[in-house]
């Protein structure tokens, strides 16, 4: 398969750069049409073109959520059995923006859920801000993420524990 031209400014370098995604970001972010060019970079075998799409994917849906919901079903799923960190950390972040049925959110509860258990500080990090937007969204989740919260302000890392507290401030003001 050829690659298309969006994918191959993501490609080479190392893992320690984002490459060209910014600007990629700047291009896609304002065509709809060629964020459907990098969606497909997700699912890349090149651990680089999955981490650089997925960041730009991430930054590019702050501004336009919509733009994520064609991608729900195999989103949910890339959420589920992603294990490339880099990965992981932006569907954490990305995944919360859908609009998810009562029959979703359970499953991406459980897969954020997951990557607290993860050895990656920034998955962990990014897993609790995935949950807290969740439950934002799903006052039924509340409880729970706020005790998930309450609990990383404890044990966590020193970024679990500040981006928790910041969390937990949030969701008391929701």
């Amino acid at each position: 398969m050829k690659q298309n031209a969006i994918l191959a400014m993501l490609a080479g370098g190392d893992r320690r750069s984002i490459g060209h995604s910014d600007r990629v970001v700047a291009m896609v972010g304002r065509n709809r049409r060629r964020f459907a060019q990098l969606m497909p970079g997700l699912w890349s075998d090149n651990a680089l073109i999955r981490m650089r799409s997925a960041d730009a994917a991430e930054k590019i849906t702050r501004n336009h959520p919509e733009w994520l919901e064609p991608y729900r079903k195999e989103l949910l799923g890339l959420l589920a059995e992603a294990e490339q960190p880099e990965l992981q950390w932006h569907l954490a972040a990305m995944v919360p923006r859908l609009k998810l049925s009562p029959r979703e959110l359970p499953a991406v509860v459980t897969a954020l859920n997951r990557y607290l258990e993860d050895r990656s500080s920034i998955v962990k990090t990014y897993a609790l801000q995935g949950l807290a937007d969740l439950a934002r969204n799903a006052p039924s989740l509340r409880a729970t993420v706020a005790g998930t919260l309450r609990g990383a302000t404890r044990t966590g890392t020193a970024a679990m524990k500040a981006r928790s507290r910041k969390l937990l401030a949030q969701l008391a003001d929701a």
